[in-house]
């Protein structure tokens, strides 16, 4: 279950955001839609803990999260939450396999290479197994970073325009596996964008060029 309520946030006094309070149940999916600069992003990373509001109330799996401390909060996002981002953010460094047992690292759960593997091949990337991200298309990177999202089974499923960067089959292909994943983990899943393309894939739908106000 995803609630918020009286949600608010602002980058300074010309740019705030009054968000509509949100229910999802548990496994249910959601598309967020919107133009540019009407919070989308925003609305993803409160919800995901990466930034706090100025006010308001945002409750995961029963727990209200603005009531953590830092430390509390990414072990909380490590288990409950994950996000695919709308740029990759994957470790140069690393090869995909790493970035992959990494994520599972970080969260505290065994690394499981098999589980990786699997990942990959539904995503038909698994020949990217040792490549570093620096060789990767973007429309690979941008794969690794929803395989990374996914890794840990996650009860909330966040994606920032998983698909801006993939043509009609691959989109088709990304949201059927993140609607996939969710419903195999009972995911509430997310998806915000300005993507058409995805409108008639989801029944439940949040609109926010009306909702936020820009001051």
């Amino acid at each position: 279950m995803i609630k918020t309520k009286d949600l608010h946030f602002h980058y300074s006094s010309e740019q705030q955001f009054c968000f509509p309070d949100i229910s999802c149940e548990q496994g249910s999916h959601w598309l967020v839609l919107g133009q540019s600069g009407c919070g989308k992003t925003t609305l993803l990373h409160l919800l995901g803990g990466l930034l706090r509001p100025q006010g308001g109330q945002i409750i995961i799996q029963d727990k209200k999260i603005l009531n953590l401390n830092e430390e509390e909060l990414d072990h909380f996002r490590g288990k409950y939450i994950g996000v695919v981002f709308q740029q990759p953010h994957l470790i140069k460094a690393l090869s995909v396999e790493e970035n992959l047992l990494t994520a599972q690292y970080l969260s505290g759960v065994n690394q499981d290479k098999s589980k990786v593997i699997e990942l990959l091949k539904k995503l038909n990337i698994e020949h990217k197994l040792k490549s570093k991200p620096q060789n990767l298309s973007q429309g690979e990177q941008q794969r690794v970073s929803i395989a990374r999202a996914l890794i840990n089974d996650p009860v909330l499923i966040l994606a920032d325009e998983p698909t801006s960067s993939l043509d009609d089959k691959n989109c088709r292909e990304v949201v059927e596996l993140l609607l996939q994943q969710s419903k195999d983990s009972n995911s509430t899943l997310l998806i915000v964008t300005h993507d058409a393309r995805l409108k008639d894939l989801f029944e439940n739908q949040i609109l926010l060029e009306e909702l936020s106000a820009v001051g």
